[in-house]
């Protein structure tokens, strides 16, 4: 919470921090799926990390990892839902688990907690309201209704996550590869603005966040910045990139300006 209590930082969501999860894991997962067929013959199988169709959650709630909480994240008693997910597709039978059962019950703090209110029921997320869509699957303007909840985060969303009592029980991964790079946690908003497009893809290579392109990473930081207190350096910054940006980011530039003009 401290970097979304200061305006002038930048909030990116945690996953995303470190290097990008879906390689990694996928190359874990293919190496235990080639120790699994070494110790049981051979075998047909795919590995799939949020690369394809996959009912990821059902699935794993199903198996018994968690249960699906109601900001729709999968829940496990023992970690929370900070963690990812993956699948290894086999052709061979296994003993199947029983269910997780839900302990949810009465709460509804990541609901209170949304600040778009993409949060619309007990597990029911409306994906044109949630910030992470807005942020990172959104190629398009961000809906001006929704730009002044978005405050600083720039890349995604984690606040159904961070008020989640579950979370107290998550505990900091020993991963290197998902260490922080860059200073991404607290990053000021300015700085990140600054990036020509070259230090944009270098700074972010081997990361998720270079999926959303350039002008959506402007995009977003104009945003952020329109929602900072009145400030004489980041107007100019602002005028700075109008140059720089496409039609679409363009629009933001020009919001973001006008809630300093007219503060």
């Amino acid at each position: 919470f401290q970097v979304l209590n200061s305006p002038d930082l930048a909030y990116i969501s945690r996953y995303s921090l470190g290097r990008d999860y879906h390689k990694l894991l996928r190359q874990r997962l293919k190496k235990l799926a080639q120790f699994i067929e070494n110790e049981a013959g051979a075998l047909g199988y795919r590995v799939f990390v949020d690369s394809a169709p996959v009912l990821e959650k059902a699935i794993a709630e199903k198996a018994g990892l968690g249960w699906i909480g109601k900001h729709s994240n999968l829940l496990s008693r023992d970690a929370g839902s900070w963690f990812f997910l993956g699948e290894i597709y086999v052709d061979i039978p296994l003993q199947t688990d029983g269910k997780a059962i839900a302990h949810c019950g009465q709460c509804t703090a990541c609901m209170a907690a949304c600040p778009t209110q993409a949060i619309v029921a007990p597990y029911q997320v409306d994906a044109r309201r949630c910030i992470s869509y807005l942020t990172i699957e959104n190629k398009a303007e961000i809906p001006v209704e929704f730009r002044k909840a978005i405050g600083n985060r720039i890349y995604g969303c984690d606040d159904c996550q961070l008020v989640c009592p579950w979370n107290r029980f998550s505990q900091q991964t020993e991963e290197s590869d998902f260490s922080v790079r860059h200073n991404l946690d607290s990053s000021a908003l300015l700085d990140l603005f600054a990036w020509d497009e070259d230090t944009f893809l270098s700074k972010t290579e081997g990361s998720a966040i270079r999926r959303i392109g350039y002008q959506a990473w402007l995009r977003n930081i104009a945003v952020a910045l329109g929602n900072t207190e009145k400030n004489g350096v980041i107007l100019k910054a602002l005028h700075g990139k109008l140059d720089a940006a496409n039609d679409m980011v363009k629009a933001h530039i020009v919001w973001a300006i006008e809630q300093h003009v007219c503060a």
